[in-house]
């Protein structure tokens, strides 16, 4: 059991989850120390000096920090789009973006799938596309 849980350990999928999970908690960070430390005292700064870390609502005991609410949801808008921006280029170099050119269409008369160049249907011999030049 030791072997086959090393097995899987050391596959190239698993090492690849736990370096992104640990440049994604470092990346985390620093958004969050970016949006707390130097976005938000800038927006706070344009609203008339407003500190939104500090900004609560008493409710009898409980306190509602709808301040540190909105940090929070700067900082995942900022994670999300850089991931997004990310990994849209990453599938831009591997070519995942790219659409393909189908090699095979139906037959309107039987539905079957024939290759993409045929004029003739090769299970019900249909004629498909007359006006289609018959050198090509």
């Amino acid at each position: 059991m030791l072997d086959d849980f090393r097995k899987f350990a050391i596959r190239g999928n698993v090492l690849d989850l736990a370096i992104g999970v640990i440049i994604g908690g470092a990346f985390g960070k620093i958004v969050t120390s970016l949006v707390n430390d130097i976005i938000m005292p800038v927006i706070g700064l344009f609203l008339g000096k407003i500190d939104f870390s500090n900004l609560s609502i008493q409710v009898g005991d409980a306190t509602i920090n709808y301040g540190l609410f909105f940090n929070n949801v700067v900082d995942f808008l900022i994670i999300s789009f850089s991931i997004y921006f990310v990994i849209k280029r990453m599938n831009r170099i591997t070519g995942k973006d790219r659409k393909e050119e189908p090699a095979t269409k139906k037959c309107r008369f039987c539905c079957s799938d024939i290759d993409i160049k045929a004029i003739r249907c090769p299970h019900c011999t249909s004629m498909l596309d007359e006006t289609q030049d018959l050198r090509a």
